[in-house]
């Protein structure tokens, strides 16, 4: 039979472990809701953006600008990973990273090296233990994105791309459906083309099959174009990163309530093998008693 004073210290530790876990999914629940707003905030402006821009580039087909030229001559493209600076988050971080490294045997096998770019401790860590090489590490990015953060990305694969040090620009990140539903997801950043542009979270506008507008242009679409384009890009990359902050407070929440039940369920276990020991203790002394009584007797 254990020892009951094992136990005991076995079930206050799991107790105070318990504590902790409850307040980190209370933590992580407060900063859910934010992280939340800003998503649900964001997504209006970059889906209307997304699709003016293809209705524009649909109604000036002759019109062509560099953001949206594949270039297949370049042999190298660019990955942004974006996962978290911390841990506790379940498959949160394997999740995308798995997406990732997908993209990267993909690449490789058609011939095309990849510069990758990522963003947050955990990745990092990971690839460091795969010894795969990284162009970028970002790690100064928190729970609560801001535009200002991104826009200096953005601005840089913007370049590279233009520059035809790469061929293509893609984000590996965790896309944010609904509270209930997360899922990686990997999206085309550059060369921006229609079907991309849809939508702002990667997939096609609902209202792909409506007649398409008629616009009349001042200034001249190209001027229009050079200006909505490389908005459109800033927009798309901050939505990915918002929709990654409230997917990782979400998978925090999941994992932390999940720890605490576990805990409650293992001081549960821990107790009635006490209580267990503690009565064939109180049996054995009582055995003893009437056994030392009889003797006498």
């Amino acid at each position: 039979m254990a020892n009951r004073r094992v136990l005991i210290k076995r079930r206050k530790a799991v107790r105070n472990i318990r504590k902790i876990t409850r307040t980190m999914q209370l933590i992580a629940t407060a900063r859910f809701q934010a992280a939340f707003n800003r998503a649900v905030a964001a997504r209006p402006y970059t889906e209307r953006i997304a699709k003016l821009v293809s209705d524009l580039s649909g109604a000036t087909g002759e019109v062509e600008h560099p953001l949206m030229r594949a270039r297949e001559d370049v042999k190298r493209s660019a990955l942004l990973v974006i996962t978290s600076n911390r841990g506790l988050c379940g498959g949160y971080n394997a999740n995308v990273l798995r997406t990732a490294v997908a993209r990267l045997d993909e690449s490789k096998a058609a011939g095309v090296e990849t510069d990758v770019h990522m963003v947050g401790k955990k990745g990092i860590n990971y690839f460091r233990f795969l010894r795969r090489p990284m162009a970028e590490r970002i790690t100064t990015i928190g729970d609560a994105p801001k535009f200002e953060q991104v826009e200096p990305i953005a601005a840089a694969m913007m370049d590279r791309f233009e520059g035809g040090q790469v061929g293509s620009v893609h984000v590996a990140y965790m896309r944010f459906i609904s509270a209930g539903q997360q899922r990686p997801a990997l999206i085309q950043l550059l060369p921006m083309v229609r079907e991309v542009v849809k939508g702002g979270d990667g997939e096609p506008d609902a209202g792909a099959g409506e007649p398409a507008t008629a616009y009349e242009f001042s200034p001249p679409p190209r001027e229009l174009l050079d200006e909505l384009l490389p908005a459109t890009v800033r927009v798309r990359l901050f939505q990915c990163f918002v929709d990654a902050a409230v997917s990782e407070q979400i998978a925090r929440m999941v994992a932390m309530k999940a720890a605490t039940d576990a805990a409650g369920d293992m001081i549960t276990s821990l107790t009635r093998r006490y209580n267990r020991a503690r009565q064939t203790h109180i049996t054995m002394e009582l055995l003893d008693i009437v056994g030392g009584a009889n003797a006498i007797a």
